[in-house]
């Protein structure tokens, strides 16, 4: 009786630590790892070659990132623009942090994890800011600096795959107000969402260069 009198209330203080939390599906876990993992990967190496380039410049040499390929693919271009730091330091090092944390969401969610609206709602920021930034960088490198990362190109198709997904959970989940037709269309179809900003994307880079594309 007295084992059976613990039980209950375990069972009740679990029930009462479960309310008003939210937790996730393993398949959307492993595609925040896994944009996470790539957007981490993306910041790594420009971290790295942005240090090399400053390197070079102390040493009074050059130095030319393995992703500048030619005129438009041009990493190093990019690297070095004033929009490389729009913070004050250079920006893949805000991507370092920030893709960590997405990992850390996705592995905790993978062991079981819930976790409160407030918290869903917080992160659904973080990736709507991400989206945001990387729009603007977009903008920035196709008509103003004028050259293409290769690596910044996936950290922005890993953010907006994230950003979409994060979006979808907490709309689906009623974290998020909308009306039905809007959770149903997500319960099937939220991959269309970032399929279609990526092919924009692409769209956009494909006839902003055209004639370096088909010369």
């Amino acid at each position: 009786m007295t084992t059976a009198a613990v039980d209950g209330v375990s069972s009740g203080q679990d029930a009462e630590s479960a309310r008003g939390t939210v937790g996730a599906g393993r398949a959307f876990a492993w595609l925040l790892v896994i944009t996470g993992a790539a957007g981490l990967l993306a910041a790594w190496v420009i971290t790295i070659d942005k240090f090399k380039i400053l390197e070079a410049k102390v040493a009074g040499t050059t130095f030319t990132p393995g992703c500048s390929l030619n005129p438009v693919v041009s990493c190093g271009s990019v690297m070095e623009s004033d929009q490389a730091a729009a913070f004050g330091f250079p920006n893949p090092m805000l991507g370092l942090a920030a893709y960590a944390v997405v990992i850390c969401v996705g592995m905790s969610l993978l062991a079981g994890a819930r976790f409160r609206r407030w918290y869903w709602l917080t992160f659904n920021a973080g990736t709507l800011f991400g989206v945001g930034f990387c729009t603007w960088l977009q903008y920035q490198s196709l008509y103003s600096i004028n050259a293409l990362c290769l690596w910044c190109c996936l950290a922005w198709v890993a953010t907006i795959f994230m950003f979409w997904y994060v979006t979808s959970h907490n709309i689906r989940k009623g974290l998020l107000p909308a009306p039905d037709w809007a959770k149903s269309f997500l319960s099937e179809f939220t991959w269309v969402l970032p399929v279609l900003h990526t092919g924009i994307i692409g769209m956009l880079i494909l006839t902003r260069w055209w004639d370096f594309w088909i010369g």
